[in-house]
């Protein structure tokens, strides 16, 4: 059985204008931002808020280690590589140039450790002594990067390296950025290591190098938790973002802003503007009631469905035109039934195209009658 509720409509006008602290920017496709190309998102939707050349190909430097530390988390996933093993520092990682922790060549220190330095302090050293870990080679770990943002849906991605540091062709774009980071922002892990802002790294031969997070919102911008910054003179200055106030976490990319300043800024108007105009409202909520089926076979006549998880919505604040919920369950199930039991699902829309779906669990117990129940209830149908 197919049950449909459409959410209440209410129209607002939308919002054309980015207020930040320091000033204004326009989100209007003819009023270019300061940089090169951005992007903003919702996290759990992915739903577009604002975009402009978004899919243009360039440069984005450090940003690249958005994947290095995606494939690194799902390593430990697979089993593939543990937090705690000690990987050995080869002669090409401890050579990188650029941003790094000043790895020294034959020591090992723990993959964990190593992670942390690549989100905290944008380490090229790090980087490479992982991917060496983990495909062989980096050569081997730079076609895994391809591979998997293949498997993203990022097409206008290309790695030639694993650190972003200057090297043809290599080339993204603030979509797939923002794809790369939402894919990362899944793995609880990686805030363990995006929220630290200043901390003391060891290393095995007892010297200490203080790392201190590239990434200047997470203590500038309240509710920013993680991101990554860049900077090439190729690529000029890039951050990619993630906030998050009440129930509702964005994804902000600025690429190829000519300051720091100026890219934390354009992040932070962008942020300010969709948490000021937009929302993300629970449609249904976890252990809500959605209906009631009939139960055969037990004395238990009918059983309440609930939702398992929440369904929200991103949308404007006030608007939730074209929402609706699906409700898909039999008229009659048969016993015996045990309290959390799927029986079917909801599913949210948005004019027709799905916004996500959850289990409709059995609220409570439906035991099976016992021989002589069966039997009594068998005699009075017959009277």
């Amino acid at each position: 059985m197919k049950k449909y509720l459409s959410i209440g409509a209410a129209t607002v006008a939308a919002c054309c204008m980015v207020v930040g602290g320091e000033g204004t920017i326009r989100v209007r496709a003819n009023e270019n931002l300061p940089c090169k190309a951005a992007y903003l998102c919702d996290f759990e939707s992915g739903t577009k808020v604002f975009s402009e050349n978004e899919e243009r190909r360039l440069p984005i430097a450090s940003m690249c280690k958005i994947m290095t530390l995606l494939l690194s988390l799902e390593a430990t996933e697979r089993g593939e590589l543990s937090f705690d093993e000690q990987i050995t520092v080869s002669e090409n990682a401890s050579g990188m140039g650029g941003s790094q922790v000043f790895l020294d060549t034959g020591l090992s220190y723990k993959a964990e450790d190593l992670m942390r330095t690549v989100a905290v302090c944008s380490a090229n050293d790090s980087c490479v002594a992982l991917a060496e870990r983990i495909a062989g080679s980096e050569n081997a770990f730079i076609e895994r990067m391809n591979a998997r943002a293949k498997e993203l849906g990022a097409d206008n991605t290309l790695f030639a390296n694993c650190t972003g540091l200057p090297k043809e062709p290599q080339y993204s774009c603030a979509k797939d950025v923002s794809v790369m980071l939402r894919e990362l922002l899944r793995h609880q892990k990686y805030y363990e290591f995006s929220k630290v802002w200043l901390e003391d790294f060891a290393h095995p031969d007892g010297r200490t190098t203080t790392i201190t997070n590239t990434n200047k919102l997470i203590r500038s911008y309240v509710g920013c938790d993680g991101g990554k910054t860049g900077f090439t003179n190729e690529a000029g200055f890039c951050l990619a973002a993630t906030a998050k106030k009440g129930d509702t976490r964005l994804i902000s990319v600025v690429i190829g802003a000519d300051s720091s300043k100026s890219r934390n800024k354009t992040v932070t108007e962008l942020f300010d503007y969709a948490f000021n105009a937009y929302e993300t409202k629970p449609i249904l909520e976890a252990g809500q009631s959605a209906g009631k089926v009939n139960v055969k076979g037990s004395k238990v006549k009918e059983i309440e469905l609930v939702a398992e998880h929440t369904l929200s919505a991103f949308s404007k604040k006030g608007d939730d035109m074209g929402l609706s919920v699906e409700y898909r369950y039999s008229d009659e199930v048969r016993a015996p039934i045990a309290s959390g039991t799927v029986l079917g699902e909801a599913i949210l829309y948005r004019e027709g195209v799905e916004l996500g779906r959850t289990n409709l669990t059995a609220k409570g117990d439906a035991a099976r009658n016992s021989w002589w129940d069966a039997l009594r209830e068998g005699a009075q149908k017959w009277n």
